[in-house]
């Protein structure tokens, strides 16, 4: 099979072309598909047909899946495909809404991180001939680069501890949210965790700015005033126009992203009568680190997808 893979001209983004994801992949086309992950950061897969365990096993390709600590909106009989949906059914949301998660990347608050999210559009809200709920994505290795250099010295070997609490609680906080609070053991299941804030790609071998403002509480080697003033800053800076790049959903894109170089947010642009239907799997970074987040070296990178 030979693939291509079509910058967007943006700073950040490419199309796959040439690729049925219904099949298994070859090691040739997985590795193209790693590679431009790093490089592009997000990549869209158009015109896709796919069973709910098709997209399974194709995420799983690029790592462990991810079983969300929510446990709920998950595909019967498959804990590893999340619903995500603003549809309602005899008064039952049909999945989780992600309008109103604002900037962040995900399971950052986890001691394995994420690498990447993969999500299949099954119905895409469309107003005035226009896709509704796009998702941005801002370049966290622009991010890194155009720190001024007194703030890469002042924070150079610093980490933030990321805690899922506050994103759970600030999504409660939307208006017509159904989520409950977390209980004791799904809090127990995801303590505040501590990464570094200068993380360097895997792929790339470039730093990436990781500070995620929907998960970091505080920069661990400051006092508390010092770390929130530090956080606000380098939250406004890593949204800068310059950094930021939208993918304009249609039906059957798949789009899969990193975790790691971007961080994202999805566009609350559409009503609750203007349906949204997609499927995800997220992929822990379970090809680039062990279990307890230390890197793992080059030569085992590619016996880690499992």
């Amino acid at each position: 099979m030979t693939i291509r893979i079509v910058p967007g001209g943006a700073t950040l983004g490419a199309r796959v072309e040439g690729l049925d994801l219904s099949h298994p992949l070859s090691a040739e086309v997985f590795e193209q598909l790693l590679q431009a992950l790093g490089r592009h950061g997000v990549l869209s897969c158009p015109r896709q047909e796919l069973s709910a365990t098709q997209l399974r096993d194709f995420s799983a390709n690029f790592g462990r899946l991810e079983v969300n600590v929510a446990g709920a909106y998950q595909e019967p009989g498959l804990p590893e495909v999340m619903v995500l949906s603003n549809i309602v059914e005899n008064g039952k949301p049909l999945g989780l809404s992600d309008a109103g998660q604002d900037w962040h990347t995900d399971m950052s608050y986890n001691r394995m991180i994420a690498f990447t999210n993969v999500l299949y559009g099954i119905r895409i809200p469309h107003r005035d001939g226009q896709p509704l709920g796009n998702t941005e994505f801002c370049n966290m290795h622009a991010a890194h680069e155009a720190l001024p250099d007194a703030w890469k010295r002042r924070l150079e070997g610093m980490t933030v501890l990321h805690d899922f609490d506050k994103f759970w609680e600030m999504m409660r906080r939307e208006r017509g949210s159904t989520r409950p609070p977390l209980t004791p053991a799904q809090r127990a299941a995801r303590p505040p965790v501590s990464h570094p804030l200068f993380l360097v790609h895997p792929i790339t071998g470039r730093r990436v700015l990781y500070a995620n403002p929907g998960y970091a509480i505080r920069i661990n080697e400051m006092d508390e005033k010092e770390s929130a003033e530090a956080l606000e800053f380098l939250f406004a800076h890593q949204t800068r126009p310059e950094f930021r790049y939208a993918h304009r959903w249609e039906v059957g894109d798949v789009l899969m992203w990193d975790n790691m170089g971007t961080i994202h947010n999805a566009i609350p642009d559409y009503r609750p009568d203007e349906p949204r239907y997609i499927k995800r799997c997220q992929v822990m970074a379970t090809r680039f680190f062990h279990d307890d987040g230390t890197p793992r070296a080059v030569a085992d990178t590619a016996l880690a997808g499992a």
